[in-house]
């Protein structure tokens, strides 16, 4: 007696359907690929900015102007604005610390609530984003904020919301 072994026409588009199912439900996981890698470079560029701040607030407690409102600290030959031992947060600033290629816009901030932001911070966000506004709520912004220290005894802020990315 000879038995067949294999699988069935109707098994074999059974699973196919199952197949089918599940990718069709787990696509919209993956359509979003650019919107995340803004995200993550995103949080890299506050990683440099990071690091950036401790090299400088390092070389400010070395000439002794960690505790100074503003000062300047000197990095390759550029002077950088420093408040309270850190980056201040200007535009120029930042610039000067960041490395960043034409893929990011650095600009001052503009006064929002539900971005936790000032006029006096620090605004980075990708090229090809929209420019976080006043209204801009966090639902919409692809956006890094940087506050600058605001006492002698507090550290920079870097807060940033990836959720319009």
């Amino acid at each position: 007696m000879k038995t067949n072994k294999g699988f069935t026409l109707v098994e074999l588009i059974i699973v196919i359907v199952i197949l089918g199912i599940l990718a069709v439900t787990a696509a919209p996981r993956f359509l979003n690929l650019a919107g995340d890698a803004k995200g993550e470079t995103l949080q890299a560029v506050k990683a440099s900015l990071q690091s950036a701040n401790s090299i400088i607030n390092a070389k400010a407690i070395i000439q002794g102007v960690q505790t100074a409102a503003t000062a300047n600290v000197n990095e390759s030959g550029t002077d950088i604005p420093v408040v309270f031992g850190y980056v201040a947060a200007e535009e120029d600033a930042v610039k000067d610390v960041l490395d960043l290629d034409s893929n990011f816009v650095v600009v001052q901030g503009v006064a929002n609530a539900a971005l936790s932001m000032t006029a006096d911070d620090v605004m980075i966000y990708p090229t090809g984003s929209t420019p976080p506004t006043a209204t801009t709520t966090t639902a919409e912004a692809c956006v890094l904020v940087y506050t600058e220290a605001a006492s002698a005894t507090t550290k920079p802020t870097y807060a940033f919301e990836t959720d319009g990315c």
